[in-house]
């Protein structure tokens, strides 16, 4: 009973819950990546709520054991059992082999990430599902601002993502605040998973954990970033819609059987005429068209080196000179003419300067 005598409030009421996963509701299958930390634990039991009220697209849930920590398979086998009460499959994924002693938690993002690619595509799932939240999008946009990211980056993460043709990740928590997970957690009697390296100060995210207080007390409130992130995502997407259009209009994408492989883009002289931010967004697409890169890989292609080819490309273009350089798996050959020809970089010229 709440103070007024009335009844108490549900955290979740049924309307939000149909609201925050509507956009799932015509998946082929979803995925739930559920670590037994109470946001995934969160994720699980209104995922479970929301298959109560109706007809939704068949739901199984996978937990990754990166063999990190001793605790790491106990944790995964409460969420089996979880699981099992709740009537959700519930599939362990391993990541096996040696893990790097240099920049582990990416290694660790990538191997997780492709273990669930592989396990959606196995039970035919179109959506991989992620318990990330408020707290969560904020401190990627603070990290982003960090490393001076440009407007994609400081969108930081979106609802939807495709990361192949096949499949879409979907974050429909981003705009819930952690606190709000973690007592609908503990409202459910669940003993969450306690995972160290959240406060480990050998990481970013750690740290601005620590300093939420001393963020918020300057105007950095997780609000008002993820709502800069949201104004971020809105003119990220203009802008790909422009460079799109521009890419139809410039590129011309052939087929070559030759050493370089079977793709190829050609963008006419008229690349150097769009504004550079389009010219970058324009680049970046034919990179990523010749060398196959999905989504996932894309990140690895920095807006940093981008630029420098950018810029490299137009003095060469200025001074009426060619050039000859490769980025990102791709190789690319300015003529005297200004036409740019991209190709799949080959194997033996893969990683040697130009």
């Amino acid at each position: 009973m709440n103070a007024a005598g009335g009844q108490t409030m549900p955290i979740f009421t049924d309307d939000e819950i149909a609201r925050l996963f509507a956009p799932l509701a015509t998946a082929s299958g979803l995925l739930l990546a559920v670590s037994g930390g109470p946001d995934s634990l969160a994720l699980l039991l209104l995922t479970h709520r929301w298959r109560a009220r109706g007809e939704v697209p068949p739901i199984a849930v996978a937990s990754v054991d990166h063999g990190l920590r001793p605790d790491g398979a106990a944790e995964v086998a409460a969420v089996a059992a979880l699981c099992a009460r709740l009537g959700l499959p519930h599939r362990t994924l391993l990541w096996r082999g040696p893990k790097p002693r240099a920049g582990l938690q990416e290694a660790a993002r990538t191997a997780r990430y492709g273990l669930l690619a592989e396990a959606a595509r196995d039970l035919g799932a179109s959506h991989i599902v992620t318990a990330h939240h408020r707290d969560d999008q904020a401190e990627t946009v603070l990290m982003r601002l960090a490393r001076g990211s440009g407007i994609g980056g400081l969108a930081a993460m979106r609802p939807l993502t495709s990361v192949a043709p096949d499949l879409i990740l979907a974050r429909p928590l981003l705009a819930v605040p952690k606190p709000r997970l973690v007592a609908l957690v503990e409202e459910a009697g669940i003993s969450a998973a306690d995972d160290p390296s959240n406060r480990d100060p050998r990481f970013a995210r750690a740290v601005l954990r620590r300093e939420a207080e001393a963020r918020a007390a300057l105007g950095l409130t997780d609000e008002r970033l993820s709502l800069l992130a949201a104004r971020a995502a809105r003119a990220d997407e203009t802008l790909e819609t422009v460079a799109g259009l521009a890419f139809a209009r410039l590129a011309d994408r052939q087929h070559d059987q030759g050493e370089a492989g079977d793709r190829r883009v050609v963008l006419a002289p008229a690349f150097f005429g769009e504004g550079e931010e389009i010219r970058l967004r324009v680049l970046r697409r034919a990179i990523l068209e010749v060398t196959g890169a999905t989504a996932l890989d894309a990140h690895r292609l920095r807006l940093e080196r981008l630029e420098d080819m950018a810029g490299a490309l137009e003095i060469a273009r200025a001074d009426g000179l060619p050039l000859k350089r490769s980025l990102g798996g791709a190789l690319l050959t300015l003529d005297r003419n200004g036409q740019v020809d991209l190709v799949r970089e080959g194997p033996r010229r893969r990683g040697r300067p130009r």
